[in-house]
């Protein structure tokens, strides 16, 4: 089973970050991935994307021409890479940024309003970690425990942060199994 995906958005989201973390929870399940960051010249502000594959067998390469999934933190990034999702796949769209629908049919459609969850929560700068958490829920690409493990992790430096991210990953994770579980006719696991 493999699972990739393309995060984009621009410099400052904490795309890079959420991409690194993922394939390092990949990792802590035991599966073989990859991370491959791309920077805009104008890094803060700029337009930032990462690839990641988490599959259970050796990773051939690290370049996805078609994503099972795309994360658009903002518009240009779904006008760069909503064309590139294979048909099936999922397009996870921060629609507290981006106002414009997807064009497409053939792909299912997430709608996540990451600034406006992380603002809810007091936590303006966690709409990277809800747009994680919906990504691991709607796709179960890792274990919810291995992602929080290394939100622990990264944070321990800064351990006042933590609980709020765990709080904005959740809040994340739990719309991306409500959408899991209303396209699947049922109930999410």
């Amino acid at each position: 089973m493999q699972n990739d995906v393309i995060m984009a958005g621009f410099g400052g989201q904490g795309i890079l970050l959420i991409g690194k973390m993922l394939a390092y929870a990949g990792m802590q399940d035991g599966k073989e991935v990859s991370w491959l960051p791309s920077y805009g010249p104008e890094m803060r502000g700029g337009t930032c994307n990462c690839t990641v594959v988490i599959s259970d067998k050796p990773v051939g390469s690290p370049v996805i021409q078609n994503p099972g999934a795309v994360l658009a933190m903002n518009l240009p990034s779904l006008e760069k890479f909503e064309a590139d999702v294979r048909p099936g796949g999922y397009l996870l769209i921060n629609t507290s940024l981006i106002e414009r629908a997807c064009k497409r049919d053939d792909i299912r459609i997430i709608d996540v309003p990451a600034n406006t969850i992380a603002q809810d929560l007091g936590n303006p700068r966690g709409a990277n970690m809800v747009a994680l958490g919906a990504y691991v829920g709607a796709t179960g690409a890792v274990s919810m425990e291995q992602v929080e493990a290394v939100v622990r992790q990264t944070f321990a430096a800064k351990p006042s942060v933590i609980d709020v991210n765990l709080e904005a990953l959740h809040k994340g994770y739990d719309l991306g199994r409500e959408f899991a579980a209303t396209a699947s006719g049922g109930a999410a696991s």
